[in-house]
């Protein structure tokens, strides 16, 4: 074996490892990650009808899991949600603590960006067709999270919670989600073009 081949780095996972570093890389990784998603939560819009916000925060949470894989997605989500409880005023309009009527989707989030993480491992962020199931499959895994604490929270029975917590954002999340499918592959091929890692 040519000692070229031996000092060679080994081939990304997610697009986090195109960065040079470790440790450190990982910490800013994490702590950027768990900031965006907090910059994106204050891109809020009430409704009157439902105490849960439209925010940016599900396209923020899309894109962290699948760049960082999902140890360092889980850690990011992890990292926004004990801040967010622990008082940092991160959360959408500027919000902190966790009781309120729209924790259940920030739980929600800890587990999508852990599964979209999971799956981009698996190569599905290098392609639209292959990114956007992936993209989907977060979404179901939030409001699954998200409709069973409003639920629980507020006392409403099914067909409340679903046009409380789902209905409203349907179309502005699958939005996201086709963003999301679309960013990733393209930063791929950015990455191949450039010379930094394996495109496709």
């Amino acid at each position: 074996m040519s000692q070229s081949a031996t000092l060679r780095r080994p081939a990304p996972v997610v697009l986090a490892d195109l960065i040079p570093g470790a440790v450190v890389r990982d910490i800013l990784l994490v702590a950027g990650a768990a900031g965006f998603v907090g910059a994106l939560a204050q891109i809020s819009i009430h409704l009157s009808f439902t105490p849960v916000p439209i925010t940016g925060q599900t396209l923020g949470v899309l894109l962290a899991g699948t760049a960082l894989g999902w140890r360092r997605a889980a850690a990011a989500m992890a990292l926004y949600a004990v801040a967010g409880i622990a008082g940092v005023p991160w959360f959408a309009g500027h919000a902190s603590g966790w009781a309120g009527a729209s924790f259940g989707y920030i739980i929600g989030f800890f587990l999508a960006a852990t599964l979209c993480g999971a799956l981009a491992e698996r190569r599905a962020d290098r392609s639209v067709l292959r990114s956007l199931p992936a993209m989907l499959a977060g979404e179901v895994v939030i409001y699954a999270a998200g409709l069973t604490w409003l639920a629980l929270y507020a006392h409403l029975g099914p067909a409340s919670t679903i046009s409380e917590g789902l209905t409203p954002f349907i179309a502005g999340d699958a939005i996201k989600a086709v963003i999301a499918a679309g960013l990733l592959p393209a930063a791929w091929r950015l990455a191949g073009r450039r010379g930094g890692g394996e495109p496709g």
